[in-house]
């Protein structure tokens, strides 16, 4: 039985013995029982539940540029989540979230990867993805190039990745990419390119040329112990 039902049933057991038949019960949710994380939880429901987000599970051939071909897809859409990791030699999975105006966009979006060769299926009312699907993008690769790790803050607006994506070229490919729109001023994004080292010095240009505040992880303890 869903949770939710389960607590129906309960609060209606609760007032059943009172005998008030016919008349109106307003459950009261104080505000003890709420806190920042459970609102951003709500924030997040809301969203799906008046269609504004489609969470949607997309696959993309790991090769240079097919990263780029996916987002120039999305439009003027807002990316909200996007969680991906390099698989060697075959369709890497990506889960996706995006804002819509209603469900009937959702489906056209679909539809339009579709059309362009990239498998896209609905998960907005999914539960188990809601839950647990962007935990579950990832993994330790082994990859013939070396990966470099970067976390950048990105700003909140319309055309910040395409920007990116722009400056970046299609030089070095993509082998992880982590990110969730918190509401804040700037998005916070991980962030992993395959560095030939002869082409290091080039790929330090990029990052000063970029413009966005940036910090290398190739050492960090935690890539080390589940990413690579």
């Amino acid at each position: 039985m869903p949770l939710g039902q389960k607590r129906r049933l309960k609060f209606l057991r609760a007032v059943a013995p009172r005998g008030w038949k016919g008349r109106t019960v307003v459950a009261i949710a104080p505000g003890a029982n709420m806190n920042f994380d459970r609102l951003r939880f709500v924030a997040e429901r809301a969203e799906l539940a008046e269609h504004r987000e489609a969470v949607l599970a997309v696959a993309i051939p790991s090769r240079p540029g097919s990263y780029r071909e996916l987002c120039s897809l999305l439009g003027k859409r807002s990316v909200i989540e996007f969680n991906y990791r390099f698989a060697p030699g075959r369709e890497a999975a990506i889960f996706l979230g995006v804002s819509v105006s209603r469900r009937e966009e959702t489906q056209r979006l679909v539809a339009t990867l579709h059309r362009h060769g990239i498998p896209a299926a609905e998960l907005s009312d999914n539960e188990m993805a809601k839950l647990h699907g962007p935990h579950l993008v990832g993994g330790r690769v082994v990859m013939k190039r070396p990966e470099m790790l970067q976390r950048f803050e990105f700003p909140e607006r319309p055309g910040a990745l395409m920007n990116f994506l722009d400056k970046m070229g299609a030089a070095w490919n993509i082998s992880v990419f982590h990110y969730r729109n918190q509401g804040g001023d700037a998005g916070r994004v991980l962030v992993g390119l395959q560095v030939p080292e002869r082409e290091k010095p080039a790929f330090r240009r990029f990052l000063r040329d970029l413009g966005y505040d940036f910090t290398g992880e190739s050492r960090n303890p935690a890539y080390r112990s589940f990413l690579r």
